[in-house]
């Protein structure tokens, strides 16, 4: 059988589990066993044997779990209450003031948990009510959410940009640290758009009421700033040791668990229950994770066992595009399938294919994989079947999902428009990265 119709074949039967609701590493470990069984034979078994073994014993994906862990002492602990209201204080009296509350909290948020998902959760039922009670658009309101809390994988530490980096054997460290200015820009560019649509309508945002901040005296701020301290601690032991060349994305990953743990223990908030829920909840995740991630390392020795990886290659090398529209075809495909299907899926079924067409073409590695970091995760606040949306609408049960819908189409746009001017200006993606 041809290498197209071995993986046009491959792919049919990988979407058909997808659609049953079969597990993710369950679909992609019936692909490979039956892959192997046809194209390998009986003496491919010990090669899925030893993809397990290599996989879970990878050292660079020890930072899994422990990233895991970090987030979910920080969110059981009830820390994240602390940095909320000392954020809500510092944002101060201003126009629209819900609106930059939200855009702050997503991205400190997104740098202490890395889940898109629990981030608008946690949003969507601590934010929300509120400001439709206070009378801002609930349009609005629920696409910066659902776009704010699509910045936790792209600002660091991410367990998506892990897995890429993985994956796709580029640098973990640079890709992590290669989301920072991303991340920023598109805070920025939410709050532009924001502030616009205000000028323009005035009735998008009510009047300023004294009641909906601490006030902010200057006293005030310096005591909000205090309590927010202790979270320096955790973004300092993660990032700041990766930038300054002390430690691997694993060790700070470490580092970051144990500033978790300190700053639960000063805000009095360390209990053995919770540090067990933890613990719990990071093995049943990370297992899960292994085992789909040793599934895909098979699938992709599949690929290049099969002959379909060098095809790949030789028929987008004979292709008469250009290279941006080769970028916008590479990066259309995984947005369409992150309409569909799970994020981490889709990750798993294009990297292997993806990565020597992107040594071919003789991108940036790190430039190339942000954006597709970034891709995937605006696909999953894309209607129909993005998990954020789901995420979302299960802590707003009075909020049609039709108009969450309609809400993140706009935000959608505001995340290409941030992705075109890095594809227009590379060093946004790649300076940091370049300096350490």
């Amino acid at each position: 059988m041809e290498w197209y119709a071995l993986l046009t074949l491959g792919l049919i039967v990988l979407f058909a589990l997808f659609l049953t609701g079969a597990p993710i590493f369950i679909a992609f470990l019936i692909v490979v066993l039956v892959g192997v069984a046809t194209i390998i034979g009986s003496a491919g078994f010990p090669m899925l044997a030893n993809s397990l073994l290599e996989t879970t014993t990878t050292g660079s994906l020890a930072a899994i779990p422990l990233f895991i862990l970090m987030g979910e002492i920080l969110f059981r602990s009830g820390t994240m209450e602390v940095l909320f209201s000392s954020i809500d204080t510092l944002v101060g009296k201003v126009k629209g003031r819900q609106y930059v509350l939200v855009v702050a909290l997503s991205a400190v948020f997104g740098a202490l948990s890395g889940a898109a998902m629990a981030v608008a959760a946690m949003l969507g039922r601590a934010v929300m009510p509120g400001m439709v009670d206070r009378g801002y658009d609930k349009k609005i309101s629920a696409g910066l959410i659902l776009a704010g809390a699509s910045l936790a994988p792209i600002i660091p530490p991410s367990l998506l940009a892990i897995i890429v980096g993985t994956l796709a054997d580029v640098s973990i460290s640079k890709l992590l640290i290669s989301g920072i200015v991303p991340g920023l820009l598109l805070s920025g560019i939410f709050l532009v758009y924001v502030f616009i649509r205000i000028r323009f309508n005035p009735s998008l945002a009510p009047k300023f009421v004294e009641s909906e901040y601490r006030e902010a005296t200057l006293l005030n701020k310096v005591k909000a700033c205090f309590r927010c301290s202790p979270f320096l601690l955790v973004i300092f032991s993660v990032m700041g040791l990766i930038m300054l060349g002390v430690a691997t994305p694993s060790e700070s990953a470490a580092t970051g668990v144990l500033g978790a743990l300190l700053t639960a223990a000063i805000y009095r908030r360390l209990k053995w229950s919770m540090i067990l829920e933890s613990l719990k909840a990071s093995v049943s995740v990370t297992a899960v994770i292994l085992v789909i991630m040793a599934a895909s390392k098979m699938f992709t020795e599949l690929l290049a066992f099969s002959g379909t990886t060098a095809a790949l290659v030789e028929l987008v090398a004979t292709l008469d595009l250009g290279w941006l529209a080769m970028l916008i075809v590479m990066l259309a495909v995984p947005f369409f399938l992150c309409m569909f299907i799970d994020t981490i899926a889709v990750m798993l079924l294009t990297i292997p294919i993806y990565q020597p067409i992107v040594s071919s073409l003789g991108f940036d590695a790190v430039w190339f994989w942000l954006l597709f970091l970034v891709n995937i995760t605006l696909g999953a606040i894309t209607p129909p079947f993005g998990y954020t949306l789901f995420a979302f609408k299960a802590v707003v049960p009075d909020m049609p999902l039709g108009q969450i819908y309609r809400a993140s189409w706009s935000f959608v746009l505001l995340f290409v428009l941030g992705m075109a001017l890095m594809i227009a200006f590379p060093p946004i993606v790649t300076f940091v990265p370049s300096l350490f």
